[in-house]
């Protein structure tokens, strides 16, 4: 499978199985073990999503080495919401560490409100201590705006290798001004909700009919069924963002494995012709971080309301 480069000399693959929503997190060792036998060797979990523990478990029942799997876990609040106090940190990430049974390949604070107000330098420091002494690996961020981000890089000893967030055509204009910070520092983008435009958006949008032109042509030149979904993962690697998704279907969980391993079919055109309309909506479905303290595009919704 595709990797991405991270600026710490590591790498990540390019599509990821999420165990934090819906089926999924209710089957997470079940669904986590499809989710390896089909080829995705990359799971993503929190300690918010209380399954730690079996993202462990799956990899031991698959059988696979720890290597050859990629695991990010996440700092998170407690289930109340409440910030970590800067003095249980420390514990926290040994309790992540603890249930999944070893040290994760990546580890994210889960969102900015994870610290207490005028705390979050101090938890990035904590994370940079933890990472200095070798008890974790790359570390990283999730949810973070432009003011997070330029909070924690002021002196910073790591730079967060990157930034989780809800990453799709609808939300390019909102995410300016966090993407380009994040191009200047070397921040690679981690996308969850990747195929909010085709599930989650009421009727599609203006996205919805070049989508279906372009897995038409794919499907026609492949001789493969390609759908709308797949042409939004390739859009999303050809932005070189790390693709993060979910199911607990086991014949989605088995297309996504097939998705994972697709070449680059897009052309060029293609991928211009989808950021251009991406760029004239705003649609988001996660407002809960991102839409606060954080100006909103003077965008349509794309919802058609004839």
């Amino acid at each position: 499978m595709y990797s991405i480069d991270l600026l710490d000399g590591t790498s990540i693959p390019w599509l990821g199985w999420g165990n934090g929503s819906g089926d999924a997190s209710k089957t997470a060792i079940e669904s986590g073990t499809r989710a390896l036998h089909a080829g995705i060797h990359h799971i993503d979990t929190a300690q918010l999503y209380k399954n730690e523990a079996e993202t462990g478990e799956a990899i031991k029942k698959v059988g696979l080495k720890r290597e050859d799997v990629y695991v990010t876990s996440k700092i998170s609040t407690d289930d109340d919401g409440n910030p970590v106090p800067l003095d249980s940190v420390r514990s926290s990430v040994e309790g992540s560490l603890q249930r999944l049974g070893f040290v994760p390949d990546l580890y994210l604070i889960h969102n900015p409100f994870v610290a207490a107000s005028g705390e979050l330098k101090g938890l990035w420091s904590a994370l940079e201590q933890l990472k200095s002494e070798g008890k974790l690996k790359s570390i990283g961020v999730s949810n973070f705006r432009p003011q997070d981000l330029e909070a924690i890089l002021d002196g910073a000893k790591y730079k967060p290798v990157v930034n989780q967030l809800e990453y799709h055509p609808y939300v390019l204009s909102h995410l300016e001004p966090v993407l380009s910070l994040q191009a200047k520092h070397g921040i690679v983008t981690e996308a969850f909700g990747p195929l909010t435009p085709v599930i989650r958006h009421p009727t599609g949008g203006p996205l919805k009919p070049v989508l279906d032109r372009i897995a038409q042509r794919l499907s026609k030149s492949t001789g493969k069924k390609i759908d709308v979904a797949a042409v939004l993962l390739l859009w999303t690697r050809a932005q070189n963002v790390v693709a993060v998704t979910t199911s607990g279907n086991p014949d989605r969980i088995k297309w996504l494995g097939e998705v994972a391993h697709l070449p680059d079919l897009l052309e060029q055109s293609e991928i211009d012709e989808i950021t251009k309309i991406g760029k004239g909506v705003h649609f988001r479905h996660y407002t809960e971080h991102m839409e606060k303290d954080f100006p909103l595009p003077n965008l349509p919704d794309g919802v058609d309301k004839s």
